[in-house]
């Protein structure tokens, strides 16, 4: 175990063991046993994660003495997806058991088992197959229910075991959706420190180090990613557990989750990407393209000195409540969402008066604040670089989105969370249409690389 890993647990509420090595699977005996004791266990997969490893965990357990049932596996065809559905199935069948789940998958085996165990208040471990993603360890399981992604409210698992040299083996697009994932921190991070400087949201320093600490390293090489170096895959792997873990000590998703999660969400809930054959478009090459797009919505922000800002001028031009609400039934084009978008968007709403006091203090602070920011970020163009370089999409239309709903993604995405990031403050200081105008025209940064019509 790493020293990172290990500083993380002290502070994480309900995982008490990761392990990230090579060979980590020989680990899940003793691993199982000092959680849960001498509890009876039940290695969860699907078809092809089954092969991958948990034939292999079957025989780790058996091993070590731990007690098992037959395992419960999942067909591999059609993909298995986080949908209600199979957590009402798995939850179903783990009822009547007397055992422990031990997980053996990625981000959509952990999801189904995370969340079928949470109903149930039971424990589970954990054995992950890729670095796919920054979910294993923590709180809430993304799953499609009544027709879009949500976050369902379940605790995290006790452990997490992560064996890179399964973890290598895996398809090459997984490690890049887990490079996209993490890539997300750099602009969640910049999303902190507005929310911080402008008295919305502190900074826990000892979590922002959590995360922020080891992200540069563990995003350094994504051409070794691609190539499915282990070293490399290693670094990836454990800058994600560090980001779940860190959501645990903070009981929040803020250190991990900013405006270019709330892009992915957009898409997300609307479903798209499910339909992509033969593998689902995933959340990290979703929230890559939206870490992309807010890191360039921050460069036209920094661009002005908003130390001179009119703030009398853009107090005057801030929305009643009515006409927030009114403009947020206009541009959220999933009806399903509406009400919910509504109610989130109205929570950060502020009046004239309170908005006025902090874009002043916005304007005091910008002289320190923006070099901060720019330390933080990295530019877009590098961005698109480094994820091309890992192997994963770059650009909207790599995804498949239509240009115009790409570009009416920068007004949606900040209706659908209450969280404060650089969407609101542009929002607030009057920015947003003139900053996203600026990105589409023919010389801005997207205007420069639409499509062909």
């Amino acid at each position: 175990m790493s020293d990172l890993i290990d500083k993380a647990l002290r502070t994480a509420s309900d995982t008490r063991a990761a392990v990230v090595a090579e060979g980590a699977i020989a680990q899940a005996g003793l691993v199982f046993t000092e959680l849960f004791g001498d509890a009876t266990a039940i290695v969860v997969a699907d078809h092809r994660t089954m092969a991958a490893a948990g034939d292999t965990v079957v025989q780790v357990l058996r091993a070590a003495g731990v007690r098992q049932l037959d395992p419960y596996v999942f067909p591999g065809e059609p993909e298995l997806y986080a949908q209600y559905e199979n957590c009402e199935l798995l939850r179903e069948v783990l009822t009547p058991l007397d055992a422990v789940a031990v997980a053996v998958g990625s981000g959509t085996l952990n999801d189904i088992v995370k969340l079928a165990s949470g109903e149930l208040q039971r424990g589970y471990l954990v054995v992950g197959t890729a670095a796919s993603m920054d979910g294993y360890t923590a709180f809430g399981a993304s799953i499609a229910r009544d027709g879009f992604k949500q976050t369902m409210s379940c605790p995290p698992p006790r452990g997490a075991i992560s064996d890179l040299t399964v973890m290598a083996a895996a398809p090459a697009s997984m490690t890049a959706s887990g490079f996209g994932d993490l890539l997300g921190k750099v602009p969640a991070g910049a999303d902190w420190l507005l929310a911080d400087a402008l008295g919305v949201e502190p900074i826990d320093s000892d979590v922002w180090e959590l995360v922020q600490g080891p992200l540069r390293h563990a995003l350094a090489r994504p051409s070794d990613l691609a190539c499915g170096d282990v070293s490399a895959i290693g670094d990836l792997a454990e800058g994600l557990i560090m980001s779940g873990l860190a959501m645990q000590a903070h009981r929040s998703s803020r250190p991990a989750s900013g405006a270019e999660h709330q892009f992915s969400h957009v898409w997300e809930m609307e479903g798209h990407g499910v339909d992509i054959t033969p593998r689902r478009l995933s959340h990290g090459f979703k929230v890559g393209i939206g870490t992309v797009a807010v890191a360039a919505l921050y460069e036209r922000l920094l661009a002005r000195d908003l130390a001179g800002l009119d703030v009398d001028a853009a107090v005057a031009a801030w929305p009643t409540r009515e006409q927030t609400e009114a403009r947020v039934r206009e541009v959220q084009s999933n009806p399903r969402l509406v009400e919910e978008s509504v109610g989130l968007t109205l929570a950060k709403w502020v009046t004239r008066e309170q908005l006025g006091e902090r874009l002043t203090r916005l304007a005091r602070l910008w002289p320190t604040l923006a070099p901060r920011l720019r330390e933080q970020l990295i530019p877009a163009a590098e961005l698109q670089a480094m994820l091309r370089a890992a192997g994963a999409p770059a650009h909207p239309s790599d995804i498949g989105l239509d240009w115009q709903r790409f570009r009416r993604t920068y007004e949606e995405a900040r209706t659908i969370r209450n969280r404060y990031t650089v969407l609101d403050l542009a929002a607030e200081a009057g920015l947003l249409p003139e900053l996203v105008a600026e990105l589409f025209a023919a010389d801005g940064f997207w205007g420069g690389q639409a499509p062909a019509s």
